[in-house]
């Protein structure tokens, strides 16, 4: 890879990758629920790198360079694959599905027939696929080349309570220009409904950093969908205009994360699906992200309708993690790009219903550069 380079390219990479936080491969192989796990490490051309496992296809490390070239890793995880399969934090870095984010009452009916899954959510509604999505499956992996991998999953009939057999495809792709790529692609061979997302926990100052409420962030949404203490939206779309909701332009997230405003009580800060400025299904500008600390700068692109903006609200610091440091509450923000919350019961929202004969795609590109 480095042949290919200038001299003074090379230099720098050999210096930037001299200062990664090394994961040990061993650590993560291992048999879960029968088949092998592993690490696997991907590399652009301009340092960045990243490790991802086979398991829930996470996101372990993403070493993005800052202002003065030094890497820093912005997601966060786990050091061992033991602690990923026990961790009560099931979601680090990893694909939600079959359909990410809350189905009401854990139930939906599709063409004339009820389907029941696991209220794994407070008892109310179904999160993220059930008890066991695909975060928590062990997929088939494939590296392609030094920056792609393929991972694959066969999800069966029934499997979490969903009709159709699914097979689904996830690549992640870490390209010249500085932008981790992820592609979705899923067939049925039965009418079910999917929602795929990546769930990484990002904070741009470096992963164990205390807060992201000094990030600057900006969404590219006119209208939010406002939600029931359970997170479940209701009613028509809401105007973000003169609410804390508004990041049109950039804001700081903390600046008003704490107002007497009912739907941060309800999320203890910000976890709406917000709705993008968009046609349709083009790949178009979703949202950006800045760490002042770092100058680390990360914006969004997706083909999706909709984001979850996740504050980490729900974050504990009281266990510890990567590196052995902790992430308290508010250490990371989340940008889910996906469909709606609770679609299948919502006619009015964007489909999630995937039929035989169609292929479901989806992308989204997280791009990272760096500000003064």
């Amino acid at each position: 890879m480095l042949s290919n380079q200038n001299s003074h390219s090379s230099k720098f990479f050999r210096i930037f990758a001299q200062k990664y936080i090394t994961m040990k491969r061993e650590n993560f192989q291992k048999n879960v629920d029968g088949k092998p796990v592993d690490l696997f490490t991907l590399s652009n051309r301009n340092g960045i790198r990243m490790t991802v496992t086979n398991y829930g296809t996470k996101i372990v490390t993403l070493h993005v360079p800052d202002r003065d070239g030094n890497p820093v890793d912005v997601v966060l995880g786990h050091d061992t694959i033991d602690d990923y399969v026990n961790s009560p934090e099931a979601y680090y870095g990893g694909i939600c599905g079959r359909t990410a984010n809350r189905i009401a009452n854990g139930q939906f009916t599709l063409d004339g027939q009820t389907y029941t899954l696991a209220k794994n959510a407070g008892g109310v509604s179904s999160l993220h696929g059930g008890m066991k999505g695909f975060n928590a499956k062990v997929w088939d992996a494939k590296q392609i080349d030094e920056q792609t991998i393929e991972m694959t999953y066969l999800s069966k009939d029934g499997e979490e309570g969903y009709p159709g057999n699914l097979s689904v495809v996830q690549t992640y792709k870490l390209t010249d220009d500085n932008a981790l790529q992820i592609d979705y692609k899923a067939t049925t061979d039965k009418a079910t409904i999917l929602n795929l997302t990546n769930h990484s926990f990002f904070n741009l100052s470096g992963a164990g950093e205390e807060t992201i409420c000094d990030h600057l962030l900006q969404i590219n949404a006119d209208t939010y969908l406002p939600t029931s203490e359970q997170a479940i939206p209701y009613g028509k779309p809401e105007s973000v205009d003169g609410t804390p909701m508004d990041f049109r332009k950039l804001y700081e997230i903390g600046a008003r994360i704490n107002d007497s405003f009912q739907q941060l009580i309800f999320g203890k800060g910000y976890d709406h699906n917000y709705i993008l400025n968009k046609q349709g299904n083009e790949l178009s500008f979703c949202a950006k992200a800045l760490s002042p600390k770092t100058g680390i700068v990360m914006e969004t692109y997706t083909t999706e309708p909709g984001v979850q903006l996740y504050t980490g609200n729900w974050l504990s610091g009281d266990y510890p993690v990567k590196g052995g440091k902790r992430y308290p509450m508010r250490s990371a923000f989340c940008l889910e790009t996906q469909h709606f919350p609770d679609s299948i019961n919502q006619p009015e929202f964007p489909s999630t219903v995937l039929r035989p004969g169609e292929t479901y795609i989806s992308q989204t590109i997280y791009k990272f550069a760096t500000t003064k």
